[in-house]
Formats: structure tokens, sequence, C-alpha cells
């Protein structure tokens, strides 16, 4: 019994392991993401490396389809191209579905080419998660704090870019100021 007690209350003791928030600056205000490190451990981490390398600073959303997502970290103001590290692993297995205000990364037809880029739903989109042959998007995140923010960026009217021929550009940039980990 005395064993047991002492591994009760040294179980208790045991820290608990908060999860990470980052706090994003934008023009628009701020928002708060907290991170899934657990059954997204590759992708929290690959996010965060950007966060902590300053990398988002500065970059804009690029892609706001009001209804369905918003999408940046790729491209800086003048719509020129972020420098990136080696495509991750996708994690779109890991339970975590594509649910309103929650955070996804971007990526192009290979299931296993995410990089920089990631997206914010504006509602559950279902057809993003991974499915029989549908590979999914990886969530890894969820806005708990701000979501209003990323809602004022769907009012934002859109159009082409003459520059990169995308469609679906805010014609005034929201830019991320600053991205940092939080408490």
């Amino acid at each position: 019994m005395p064993r047991f007690l002492l591994a009760l209350c040294l179980l208790i003791a045991l820290p608990v392991s908060a999860a990470t928030k980052v706090l994003v600056t934008t023009n628009l205000g701020d928002f708060t993401i907290q991170l899934n490190d657990e059954k997204a451990p590759i992708t929290s981490k690959n996010f965060l490396r950007y966060v902590e390398e300053g990398s988002y600073n500065g970059t804009i959303f690029h892609r706001v389809i009001p209804g369905f997502m918003a999408q940046g970290g790729g491209f800086d103001k003048d719509m020129n191209r972020r420098p990136t590290h080696a495509p991750i692993k996708n994690e779109a297995t890991n339970g975590l579905k594509n649910d309103t205000a929650t955070v996804a990364m971007a990526r192009t037809q290979d299931p296993n080419s995410a990089t920089n880029q990631f997206f914010i739903n504006y509602k559950d989109n279902s057809f993003l998660n991974a499915a029989g042959n549908n590979p999914g998007y990886a969530v890894f995140g969820k806005v708990i704090n701000g979501f209003n923010v990323v809602e004022d960026m769907a009012k934002i009217p859109t159009g082409s870019s003459p520059a990169t021929g995308m469609q679906d550009v805010p014609q005034k940039p929201i830019i991320i100021e600053s991205m940092k980990v939080v408490k």
C-alpha cells in the first residue's frame, strides 16, 4: 500500500504538458492557434520551426474563400514565394478533422508535400479529411481565440493576382506581422 501511495503521489506531481499556443498578429488583429503536438507531432514541429525562424513574419493570407478557408504562410505582400524546408509526411489520419476554426497544412496533389503554407477552415470541411483513397489534409491545431479576426478576412473582396494568376487573392493584403509562441 505505501508503494501505491508513493506512486500515486509521484504521478500527481508530474507536470502536465500544456499544449503549445502561437499568437498570430495580423494587420486586422490577433488570433491564437493551439497546436495538437500529441496527435500531429510532425506537422506541429514543422509549423513551429517556421514560427521560431520568423519565416511567417511579413507573409500574407494569399487565398481567402468565404465559407471555405483562408490560406497563408507562403508568400509575401509582393507575391514572392517564401523559402521552405523539405516537405513533411502527411499526418491526416491522426483523428483530427477539418472542422470550423481548425488549422491544417496546405499541400499539392502529393500527400507528402506540405511545407510552410497552412489554412484555417471557416466551416466543417469533411471532404478534406482522410478517408478511403483520399489522403486528406493534416489538421494540427485550432484557433482558440480571435476567430472573429479570421472571419473578418473573408469580408475583404478578392480577385485574381495579375502577378501570379492566382484566384481568391484579397485585394487588400492581409499581412501576418508576427507569430510567436505564448504561454
